[in-house]
Order: structure tokens, then C-alpha cells, then sequence
């Protein structure tokens, strides 16, 4: 494996593959030399040619079978479609995407080169969320009414950093042009790169994705939305014209699904609300994680029946990204599976920032009622970083 991005969660994503006996890593890269520099010392990784600031110097590289991407999310589909058109597999952070349409590109190109796809979606590698999905899928809450998403509200942001930090001098170990790479020019500060990279729109759109992301995933695995999506999103919230955090925060989506149910996200400043409540006409279920609790405690004891929808079981998400790997069997999170997650927090994203009502066509991936939306749906890269 090549390890690209090794910063806050892609060096813990290697520290997982490096517990794996059946992995070497053998390659390197981030745009932070230092970063760098202290991956390869823990995977024990040597020599100019391994470690190296340039994904593109790794990706046509034939001893490296597949790429573990830990990049901020602008960077995710063109990396992945690097290393996708170059025959290997992917293991890719979430949310797979920046925005609707390369999500789409990427996850046609998974399918049409047979690449193994592994999306950070991680709690679908965990018993309680399948366990509450199962029980949601199979009717043992009842007819499905709704499904409550909570994340937290504002900004989780890390070294003080608030409003907007004067232009710096870009520090000698960062490569910073590389690190904006598709995304627009924009002057050097040390609150807008590395962990704090969420919170700015032109890398990524807050906790609607960084959490959402997760979230969103297992409400849709509990409703069957695999591969779907809504077909309403009516979205409100906050955004800051000042700084450049401009993320949207303490909003609240409504998503209306073929099905009948609807998926309710929204923020709180109380982590008791955090997680996934699927409600059913007869009892609801609430899972966030390791553990789940059912308003009915009768239902911890359910056997599933043999008629009864039994979701893919996995209990370790680097270790099953292998295993697809060797085996060439489809993984927990597969592309398609990340693109409609992904999909539906970016809808919410272009709801919230409008105070719009959005109607839209899972088939086609197409707004139909609201052109400026449309627009939103892509981006233009900067020159010299189209994927």
C-alpha cells in the first residue's frame, strides 16, 4: 500500500493497515514534509523514491497494489481517480466527495475498471449499527416514519483559531499550492490547513459531511436508501459572513424519500443528541456507534427470522477493505454506496446555504426546480488540478 494524506485520520487509518500482517506500506506522501517524514519513520518506509510530496509520482508505481487516501476532501475523487484509472484499489476517507458530480465520475470509474472501493464510513463495520438498521429494515419498529440525525452544532475547531487570521509567510515543510490543489487561491494562514480544513466550503461543508457523512449512511442503510435518494430537501440554517469558517451551522434538513419515511437532520450543542434515531410506528431505536437502545428492550432479544433482509457483516473496516482486496469481493462501503451518503449531504449543504426547497431526481442526479442549485451541483477546478 501507497499512504496518501497521513495527517490527523489518515495516519490513524495506517496505523490500522500496519496491523494487518498481510499489508506493507511501502510508500509515503503529504504536502507536509513533516507529516511526512514521521509516517515513514512508523511504517518504516525509506528512500526519496517512497516518500514524496506528489501523489502522481506513486500512482503508476507497479509494486504498490492500493492507495489508503487520508487527504482533506477536495483532494479525495482526484487522487482516487488517479489511482483508480491506474488499476489499483482504494481505500478512501469520507465524505468520498466535495460535490455532487465528481462523486458520480468517480463512482462510474470504480465500476467500469473493476477496482475494489472501501469509503471511511466506518460504522457500518460496527455490530450496533447493523444490529438498529436490521431492526429498522425489517419492520420490527413498526411502519418507518422517520428517521432523527443529530450532529453537532458550529465549528469544532482546534487551536483557538477564530474570525479571519491574517495572511502568514507559508511555513518551509508545506507545500501549500499542492495542498489547495483544485480548489481556488487563497492566501496562507494556519487556521485554514490541516484539521481545520472543515469548516471552510471550498474543502469541505462542516459537520453536514464530516458527521452527516456517517450519519446519514446508516439511516440510509436502515430505510434501504442504498444507492438512492431523496426526492424533497428542505433545508435552514446559519452561515458566518465574516472569517473564513463559512461552513453552515445549527441548521436543520428535512430529506422525503419515495418510501414514506423522512430523514431529519439537524444540530444540537448536547452530545445526548448526537447519533441516529430510527422511529417506527411501534417502537424507535437509537444508535450512535458501539451501543444501540431500543425503546422497547424486547427487541434486544430479536432473532432475525430466515425471510428477514440480513445486511453485510463486518467487524473490522480496514481489515474488510483487505479482504476485498485479496478475495475481489465488493466491501462494506463501496463507491456507489459512499456517492448516495455523500450525495444526500451535499443536497442538504446547497438547501441550507439557500433556505431552499430542492426537488430532486435520484435517477438522473438532477434539481429540477431551481437552476441556481443546479449550478451547485459541480465545480470548476483550478487550472493545472483537474482530476
Amino acid at each position: 500500500m501507497a499512504c496518501i494524506g497521513v495527517g490527523n485520520q489518515g495516519s490513524g487509518n495506517m496505523g490500522s493497515f500496519l496491523r494487518d500482517d498481510r499489508v506493507q506500506v511501502v510508500a509515503i506522501c503529504d504536502v507536509d514534509a513533516g507529516r511526512a517524514t514521521n509516517s515513514a519513520g512508523t511504517a518504516k518506509v525509506t528512500g526519496e523514491r517512497n516518500i514524496t510530496n506528489d501523489y502522481r509520482e506513486l500512482i503508476d508505481r507497479n509494486d504498490i497494489d492500493a492507495v489508503s487516501i487520508g487527504t482533506p476532501d477536495h483532494w479525495h475523487v482526484p487522487i482516487a481517480l488517479a489511482a483508480v484509472r491506474s488499476g489499483k484499489d482504494i481505500y478512501c476517507e469520507k465524505p468520498v466527495s466535495l460535490y455532487v458530480t465528481e462523486g458520480r465520475v468517480l463512482a462510474d470509474a470504480v465500476k467500469e475498471h473493476g477496482r475494489i472501493f472501501q469509503t471511511g464510513t466506518w460504522r457500518r463495520s460496527r455490530a450496533a449499527c447493523r444490529r438498529a438498521s436490521e431492526l429498522a429494515l425489517n419492520g420490527y419498529l413498526g411502519e418507518m416514519k422517520r428517521v432523527e440525525v443529530g450532529i453537532p452544532e458550529g465549528f469544532g475547531i482546534r487551536g483557538g483559531f477564530t474570525g479571519m487570521e491574517e495572511p502568514q509567510p507559508v511555513p518551509e515543510n508545506l507545500d501549500y499550492d499542492r495542498w489547495l490543489g483544485p480548489a481556488p487561491k487563497a492566501p496562507y494562514t494556519e487556521a485554514r490547513v490541516h484539521f481545520n480544513f472543515r469548516w471552510i466550503l471550498d474543502y469541505s461543508a462542516g459537520y453536514i459531511t464530516d458527521w452527516g457523512a456517517h450519519y446519514i449512511d446508516i439511516a440510509h442503510w436502515g430505510i434501504g436508501a442504498d444507492g438512492s435518494g431523496p426526492r424533497e430537501i428542505i433545508g435552514t440554517g446559519k452561515q458566518k459572513t465574516e472569517g473564513i469558517y463559512d461552513a453552515p451551522t445549527d441548521l436543520d434538513i428535512r430529506y422525503a424519500y419515495d418510501n414514506g419515511v423522512e430523514i431529519h437532520m439537524r444540530t444540537s450543542a448536547e452530545r445526548r443528541d448526537w447519533g441516529i434515531r430510527f422511529i417506527g410506528s411501534e417502537a424507535d431505536c437509537y444508535v450512535e456507534n458501539v451501543t444501540y437502545t431500543p425503546s422497547d428492550q424486547n427487541l434486544k432479544r430479536v432473532e432475525l427470522k430466515e425471510s428477514d433482509t440480513k445486511l453485510y457483516e463486518s467487524v473490522d473496516h480496514h481489515r474488510n477493505f483487505i479482504d476485498g482486496v485479496i478475495d475481489r469481493k465488493p466491501t462494506a462501503a463501496p463507491a456507489d454506496v459512499a456517492h448516495s451518503s455523500a450525495v444526500a449531504c451535499h443536497l442538504g449543504t446547497i438547501a441550507v446555504l439557500g433556505g431552499r426547497t430542492l426537488k430532486w431526481d435520484p435517477e438522473t442526479e438532477t434539481i429540477d426546480n431551481d437552476p441556481e442549485a443546479t449550478s451547485m451541483l459541480t465545480r470548476t477546478p483550478r487550472e493545472g488540478f483537474a482530476g
